[in-house]
């Protein structure tokens, strides 16, 4: 009884976490807030396929919220790295074309 309530009561917040997630996907503004609804939606799928193992007792569906819990960690690794080799080239070109920032007081 208990578990019916919870897995309903969850269901329901998981639902609502992913119409909010798949709004903010939409509106951005910026890749940054992108990244982040993307990673928060596959964060609730792992949720999704948690409730479903509860829900008919089958916990096959662990492995799959295994699987995309490493997919989550590899795309936020990945857009980590883009980040920061963008921020490198960006300074590298600021130099190279002589905006590079003089220090106050100068």
């Amino acid at each position: 009884m208990i578990v019916t309530w919870a897995v309903g009561i969850t269901t329901v917040l998981t639902v609502l976490g992913l119409v909010f997630s798949f709004v903010r996907l939409m509106k951005g503004p910026s890749l940054p807030d992108r990244v982040v609804s993307v990673d928060l939606i596959t964060v609730l799928a792992v949720a999704v396929a948690g409730l479903l193992a509860i829900t008919y007792d089958e916990p096959d569906f662990l492995d799959i919220a295994i699987a995309l819990a490493l997919v989550a960690f590899l795309a936020t690794v990945a857009f980590a790295w883009y980040a920061e080799r963008t921020a490198e080239q960006l300074d590298r070109d600021r130099r190279a074309d002589g905006r590079a920032e003089e220090p106050h007081g100068r």
